[in-house]
């Protein structure tokens, strides 16, 4: 599988190919994921001599510009507005590239469906852990920036619950929208089209308090807007997040991750013939 998964031999590719439709995969998952995930950090930073630091110009440079025109233009009374932003773009970063990445992430790896007969789930899951691994830099600044402005509190722990939920749900809807790019081209351009939406929809620069009462409720059953949320109660307020929250998260994103699979695997009989 090493070999494979690196440059597997011409002799060798159509034979797996013929195996990869109806073969069940006995291999190790977990060496497969890692080795998937260090193919595209690899394969994303090379011949790059910033390397990881180029992820970290999108959101300084978007922190900036929204500081500027909700302090300089349109005043605002959030307090540490620049961290209050970050708070809020980090965690939508991390969402709309992991589903984005995601959702081509099959068409992108024709070449190793076509040659290894390995478990189709494998590839958007492992996509989705690479790009959380290449936006780790700005989670490290987020971290940074809070505990020199705000400081650290003993609420930090719940990040390990909040966080993983997002990667969690963003892996359902990979596996989703990754089956059904296959079949529909265009599905990556309705994925660009619903984060641009998604933008306005999550409390990002703007707080969560102006939001009409009517709507609030469904404004928590937005996985991305909870997980803002709940990262501003603890890394800002210094306060642990809501169980209604956090029940909230934890259903919304394990019902995606489900609905992935059972999508995913209805879809998956026909990859073959259309990649």
């Amino acid at each position: 599988m090493r070999d494979a998964i690196g440059n597997p031999s011409a002799a060798g590719s159509g034979a797996a190919a013929t195996r990869g439709a109806g073969s069940h995969w006995t291999g190790d998952y977990l060496f497969l994921i890692r080795n998937l995930v260090r193919k595209d950090f690899t394969v994303r930073y090379r011949n790059m001599s910033l390397g990881m630091l180029w992820s970290l110009l999108n959101p300084l440079v978007m922190m900036g510009v929204l500081w500027f025109v909700f302090t300089r233009i349109y005043p605002n009374h959030i307090a540490n507005f620049a961290v209050f932003v970050l708070c809020g773009l980090v965690p939508y970063n991390v969402f709309t590239l992991s589903w984005l990445t995601g959702t081509t992430s099959l068409v992108e790896n024709i070449g190793l469906i076509k040659r290894v007969p390995v478990p189709r789930e494998v590839i958007p899951v492992s996509t989705v852990l690479g790009n959380c691994v290449n936006m780790s830099s700005q989670v490290a600044l987020l971290l940074l920036l809070v505990a020199f402005t705000v400081g650290v509190n003993r609420y930090w722990f719940w990040l390990l619950v909040i966080w993983p939920l997002e990667i969690v749900f963003v892996m359902g809807l990979a596996l989703i929208f990754s089956a059904l790019n296959v079949y529909i081209r265009d599905i990556r351009y309705v994925v660009e089209s619903a984060n641009v939406i998604l933008f306005w929809l999550v409390p990002i620069f703007y707080d969560f308090n102006n939001v009409p009462s009517r709507y609030q409720d469904l404004y928590q059953y937005n996985p991305v807007a909870a997980v803002v949320l709940a990262s501003r109660n603890v890394l800002l307020d210094g306060v642990g997040p809501s169980p209604t929250l956090l029940i909230k998260l934890a259903a919304s994103s394990l019902f995606m991750f489900f609905a992935g699979l059972l999508v995913f695997r209805r879809l998956r009989a026909g990859f073959y013939n259309y990649l």
